[in-house]
């Protein structure tokens, strides 16, 4: 009362007085963002009186009012929806004792690029079937009862999950009852197949001894793991096999002083760290499948870079060969990159998943860590090795199509080099065979020349008494200079 007595003393601004125009905003009772539209206009009663300084500090009048100036600021489109994205998927409350069902469904093909309306609508036909509300138009998560349980579905990339949480003792433990929720022709007509399921059994205790035999009768001990996690006397354990109900376990142990908002933590990190491993690990079959494809290709691949040594070897044909070789090789990179990548990443999450667990050995058994290392991590190597190996065989591929692309250009350029130096030499050939035939040319232009100047020069001569002959020999000189000098001329305008 004296915190809110001060606080109205100097005119603090006070949540209940904020306005949402033009839609609603967010509830400061509440604390939740709720989508709205428009300009958010925060404003104090123009009336609310507080007392006011003078201006040496002094409050005189107790009855004055002070007006505070409207604020319009305009929020951006995607401001809600941001906002309220980090809290799009709240971890479940689950209750001790209690069980849960998990179901996580995949299209066998193109997961990525599915019609999710279609994961939709096998949500609604669920939900109609227990008159339960539907989500909104494209939502990727839901939540809300049907019938005794509560349901939690969730769209991800490439697949979607069901997780249905149930009061209560079921009785005998994992006996598959709980999959009887969902009904029989809902799950036939499910637009895809099952990725993984999980029954989830949380109990209380108060004996770690207890636990201890309940693991050992529900669990496979070669590969059970069981940890104390978050430092909360919380125990988890699973053997991560799948029973004869085609189902995988997972129990959660918790003490009389865990909420049951932790223990809804943990079950919904099981449920994460469960799919993430399932898909992760389709990256190794898909490394297998192509360490079969890959092993031929190698070899072929290695046959042509030791014979592009041989000089007798055609280059073009083998660059054919070559080119197939990196056909097929980007081929395999363009099916296995996606999901190599997916793989990759969904390691990533399990890891993280794992990490915050903050795991405390139990009774000297493994934990999930430790089961990780041994068994998830080396799968996990097995995909970045085939795909180191594919990058490389490419990066090979595409080395040696380049050496020998080099190799032909050389080739062809010695061929082109011989080509122009016969060129060149039938060119001097042409040459001088036009010189001798320019020269031929001149005395057969000097001869025709001579005898129409002897007919012309002729009857000269005979009246000043010169010969025939005589006017011949003085004239051929001149004409077949002339002619010379005429011939030498035009090739020169020519050229």
């Amino acid at each position: 009362m004296r915190g809110e007595a001060g606080m109205r003393a100097v005119g603090a601004w006070r949540p209940e007085r904020a306005v949402l125009s033009h839609g609603t905003g967010v509830s400061y009772r509440t604390g939740c963002a709720i989508p709205r539209q428009g300009c958010l206009m925060q404003r104090v009663d123009a009336l609310d009186r507080v007392p006011q300084p003078d201006r040496y500090g002094a409050r005189t009048d107790p009855n004055a009012t002070r007006k505070v100036k409207t604020i319009m600021i305009r929020d951006h489109e995607l401001r809600y929806a941001l906002a309220n994205e980090l809290h799009a998927r709240p971890f479940p409350v689950v209750s001790a004792p209690g069980t849960a069902l998990f179901l996580a469904i995949k299209q066998p093909q193109d997961a990525a690029g599915r019609d999710r309306e279609a994961d939709r609508a096998h949500l609604i036909d669920l939900l109609d079937r227990h008159g339960a509300p539907h989500p909104t138009p494209g939502a990727t998560h839901y939540s809300g009862e049907i019938g005794k349980h509560v349901l939690k579905w969730e769209s991800h990339t490439e697949f979607v999950t069901y997780t249905l949480f149930s009061d209560g003792d079921t009785g005998v433990a994992f006996d598959g009852q709980s999959f009887k929720m969902l009904p029989e022709d809902w799950l036939d007509a499910a637009p895809g197949v099952r990725m993984t399921s999980a029954l989830i059994r949380v109990e209380r205790y108060t004996d770690p001894d207890e636990v201890s035999g309940k693991v050992e009768d529900w669990f496979v001990n070669e590969s059970v793991a069981v940890s104390e996690v978050v430092g909360s006397g919380l125990i988890i354990a699973s053997d991560f096999r799948i029973d004869a109900a085609g189902h995988k376990r997972i129990a959660v142990f918790a003490p009389a002083d865990v909420t049951s908002r932790q223990i809804g933590r943990i079950v919904q990190r099981m449920c994460e760290i469960e799919i993430y491993n399932t898909m992760s690990m389709l990256g190794l079959a898909m490394a297998r499948d192509l360490g079969d494809g890959m092993a031929p290709i190698e070899a072929r691949l290695t046959r042509i870079v030791e014979g592009m040594s041989d000089p007798t070897n055609s280059a073009e044909e083998t660059l054919k060969s070559l080119l197939e070789i990196a056909a097929e090789l980007e081929n395999l990179s363009v099916r296995s990159s996606f999901r190599f990548g997916a793989s990759g990443a969904y390691e990533a999450l399990v890891n993280q998943r794992v990490e915050v667990l903050r795991e405390t050995r139990f009774q000297g058994r493994q934990t999930f860590a430790e089961f990780m290392m041994r068994r998830f991590d080396p799968a996990m190597r097995t995909v970045k090795s085939a795909e180191r190996r594919l990058a490389g065989m490419t990066d090979r591929a595409n080395r040696a199509g380049e050496l020998l692309r080099t190799r032909v250009d050389v080739e062809r350029s010695a061929q082109n080099h011989q080509l122009l130096e016969g060129m060149n030499r039938r060119a001097e050939l042409q040459l001088q065979l036009q010189e001798t035939v320019e020269g031929l040319s001149v005395v057969a232009i000097s001869y025709y020349a001579i005898s129409i100047s002897l007919y012309v020069l002729a009857p000269v001569g005979s009246a000043i008494g010169l010969s025939k002959p005589v006017i011949g020999a003085m004239v051929t000189p001149l004409v077949v200079v002339a002619v010379w000098c005429l011939v030498r001329r035009i090739r020169r305008l020519v050229h």
